[in-house]
């Protein structure tokens, strides 16, 4: 293992970007080129595009007329890029302008569906990029749901409950003509919990005069649903699950790094810890810890006071408990120090791009050999063929972490029907949907010969559905 190891290090040190690893279709080849040249300084989306677009090549040799249809070229372009000016008013009365988004990306098999995300970093790459994979992402679940994704470069972080809800009125001023139970359902993201929702809906019900599921993740008094709070995290050690036990192995006793410290990041550790595996890291924008001893029930409850609550930093679990190192942010560093620690599954949960090749590297030198992606593609193309060119159990995020926004299908079927499930019903339903999206991942990619590369099955499945229901409803 370590001379594989050195070679893959080798490799990564020798090329910022990716190997192909054999020639393209000229057509992927030619539709990357177009793609950037449409749409510049957007890398992200690029990244995004390029995975899938790969993976495909599988895809278009044998079904040309995706080819003739510009199926994929359709994928690609939003049905709609909405752009809007947010102004708002801070505590000190100072006028505030914000830029806010919805890129309404594709809406053949549903409704749009994808969540809101409040961060500095968003901008309209970032959300094309979010939306595209939300696309074949919703496909797997199942549920018949489009895809998109919005936000604003707000940062609630620091901000009075009084600002937060004068901005999120301002911006469902805006969007609430643009979004329906019928049209598009948004959903909470990073920066946007439940008190972002709740804003968010009571400015929506009081423009429209109208009690509709409009949006998910709203609270269980108001037409929420069990479980959704938990449903990415719980999805993604489920979906890991699935995987392992393709190996004839539970998650019993198994150590477990885990990234970020919000919501997925959480319930991950809450999943974890139920099905007696160890996790032994959380981490937040300023730096990370390590509890070699594990992360307990007791230990989770202060973390989701300290951040659900408090909305304080990471570093205190460290200043609360005995043995645990922390370690801060090193932006000098070319990888992050939280994938060096000796580990069987890892669950990057944090944000996009988190894993480099380097650290994708470090997993494998310390025994990981199974990646669930809790966040929206945290692995960079380098990382994502450290992982293949070993043959790990990598769970890509489309697939990996659906179970958020499966509950939030579940969520709008409970608000059609006006009823609410049982936590039990919901996590049965929730359990299911993971096992069926990690059997079509499989089974799609034994079929596409790459046997157990859960990359090329989850865009490949992901993408059968809507391309084929886009031929059926002609050229819209």
């Amino acid at each position: 293992m370590s001379d594989i190891l050195k070679t893959l290090e080798a490799e990564v040190e020798k090329k910022p970007g990716r190997s192909t690893g054999g020639s393209k279709l000229v057509y992927v080849k030619n539709l990357m080129a177009e793609v950037k040249a449409k749409n510049p300084a957007e890398p992200e989306f690029h990244q995004a595009v390029e995975e899938v677009a790969e993976s495909l090549q599988l895809v278009l040799e044998q079904r040309p007329e995706y080819r003739s249809a510009k199926i994929l070229e359709r994928i690609i372009e939003p049905e709609r890029v909405l752009m809007f000016r947010v102004p708002w008013q801070d505590d000190q009365g100072t006028y505030r302008i914000n830029r806010g988004f919805r890129i309404q990306m594709n809406s053949a098999i549903g409704p749009y569906k994808g969540g809101l995300r409040f961060h500095p970093s968003v901008n309209l790459g970032i959300l094309k990029f979010l939306a595209f994979e939300q696309v074949l992402k919703n496909s797997l679940t199942t549920l018949p749901m489009g895809g998109a994704k919005g936000g604003s470069d707000f940062d609630p972080k620091g901000k009075s409950d009084g600002e937060v809800m004068r901005f999120c009125q301002s911006f469902m001023t805006e969007l609430f003509r643009h979004i329906g139970p019928d049209t598009d359902v948004p959903a909470g993201d990073i920066g946007v919990g439940g008190r972002e929702i709740g804003y968010l809906f009571g400015q929506y019900r009081r423009l429209k005069n109208e009690f509709a599921g409009v949006l998910t993740g709203k609270g269980l008094n108001w037409g929420g649903s069990l479980i959704r709070p938990e449903a990415t995290g719980y999805g993604a050690v489920y979906f890991a699950s699935e995987m392992l036990g393709t190996k004839g192995q539970t998650l019993e006793g198994k150590t477990c790094l885990v990234s970020g410290s919000g919501n997925v990041s959480q319930y991950t550790v809450e999943k974890l810890i139920q099905l007696k595996a160890k996790p032994v890291t959380l981490s937040d924008s300023e730096g990370y810890i390590y509890d070699e001893a594990g992360i307990t029930a007791e230990k989770l409850a202060f973390v989701m006071d300290l951040k659900n609550v408090r909305r304080g930093r990471i570093k205190e679990y460290a200043d609360k408990f005995k043995g645990v190192l922390y370690t801060p942010v090193d932006p000098k560093l070319d990888h992050n120090p939280l994938w060096t620690h000796k580990a069987q599954c890892a669950f990057p949960s944090a944000t996009q791009n988190e894993i480099n090749g380097f650290d994708a590297a470090h997993l494998l030198r310390g025994g990981v050999y199974a990646v669930a992606e809790g966040a929206n593609m945290p692995t960079t193309l380098d990382g994502v063929k450290v992982f293949l060119d070993a043959g790990i159990l990598y769970g890509p995020g489309k697939a990996a972490n659906a179970g958020g926004v499966a509950t939030s299908g579940l969520e709008m079927s409970q608000n059609s029907m006006r009823l609410s499930w049982t936590r039990e019903e919901v996590d049965n339903r929730l359990h299911l949907i993971m096992k069926s999206i990690h059997k079509a991942c499989r089974e799609t990619a034994d079929q596409f010969g790459t046997p157990g590369n859960y990359v090329n099955g989850a865009n490949i499945a992901g993408f059968l559905k809507v391309a084929d229901s886009m031929m059926d409803q002609g050229l819209v």
